[in-house]
């Protein structure tokens, strides 16, 4: 989702075509908000849009931008074209940016599976939800020739709730489904499991490896619900806790605890109702919900930068921003 964002702002920089830093500045400030208020949970699209918003800014101000000189006092055409010629830099730049962003997914999944990488031969991995930078991680090490197992965590309520006929209306399809087959053809041994084996499942493994939805200030993570729930117990029975995400999910935020998410979710539903359908009520939300692991929780974060501890985080930001 960051990434779509940054690339509809590029586009809109094409189309617009604002002929002055302000207008410029203004234009992408005035839809990335619109961007945000189009979803329940806007922490993607704020990782990628400030990002981006940052990055202009930084671009701009190494420019060199055109101004009205005394010899051409007053020929605006002049000016037009000059500015022209940065909004067309910007654009160009803005692509490469994006393009770096998203070869960081396998620059992650090479740091992972160096000789001293996370994923070694004779580990058991335990994950949940549909990250791709996960699934990229995994892959390649399954392709380099380790030898590992994981035991996947299928949110059997978010499960029945997404649930459909596949083509042929032979069997049902849940999330993780996707992950869990490509895993398996690979090679790789997958044990999938319901939120209420993981406590148990966990003596049988080497580590917890998650993705995350935005990496935040104080370096802990918003993922999907019940990543929090995950990290608590690895914590107690002492199994490290990876996150792996790509600096791009970097985001200014810095919440006081679960319900001081920018987020609108409805997890707590409360009911005097005897004949309330409990199961189908909420169901969308929790589809989509998500929850803080704070940075305590947290062994280590890779990113394409390398692996940084919690507590290095912020120091990241400041090099992004700074």
């Amino acid at each position: 989702m960051p990434l779509a964002a940054i690339s509809s702002l590029i586009t809109l920089l094409t189309h617009f075509a604002p002929s002055t830093t302000s207008e410029t500045l203004s234009l992408l400030s005035h839809h990335s908000s619109i961007l945000k208020t189009s979803v329940r949970n806007p922490i993607a699209l704020s990782a990628g849009t400030d990002l981006f918003q940052r990055y202009i800014v930084n671009t701009l101000q190494s420019a060199t931008l055109p101004h009205p000189s005394k010899s051409h006092a007053g020929n605006k055409e002049d000016v037009d074209d000059g500015f022209k010629t940065v909004r067309d830099e910007l654009v160009a730049n803005g692509k490469m940016f994006v393009e770096r962003a998203r070869e960081a997914r396998g620059v992650i999944a090479r740091t992972t599976t160096t000789e001293k990488g996370l994923v070694r031969d004779g580990n058991t991995v335990l994950t949940c939800g549909e990250s791709r930078v996960v699934s990229a991680v995994l892959d390649a090490a399954a392709e380099k020739g380790v030898r590992f197992r994981v035991v996947y965590v299928r949110d059997s309520t978010v499960g029945s709730s997404r649930a459909g006929k596949e083509e042929g209306g032979k069997e049902e399809w849940r999330k993780g489904d996707d992950m869990v087959k490509q895993l398996r053809g690979k090679g790789i041994p997958v044990a999938v499991i319901g939120p209420s084996a993981t406590a148990y499942s966990l003596g049988e493994t080497t580590m917890v490896m998650v993705g995350a939805e935005g990496v935040l200030e104080n370096g802990g993570i918003v993922s999907r619900m019940g990543t929090y729930q995950l990290a608590m117990l690895a914590k107690s029975v002492g199994k490290p806790v990876y996150v792996v995400a790509e600096s791009h999910k970097f985001v200014r935020l810095y919440p006081l605890g679960q319900y001081d998410l920018p987020v609108q979710q409805t997890v707590l539903d409360f009911s005097d109702r005897a004949d309330g359908d409990d199961d189908e009520r909420g169901r969308g939300e929790h589809d989509e919900g998500v929850d803080y692991t704070p940075p305590e929780l947290i062994t280590a974060l890779v990113t394409e930068t390398g692996v940084h501890t919690p507590s290095a985080i912020s120091e990241e930001l400041i090099k992004i921003w700074y």
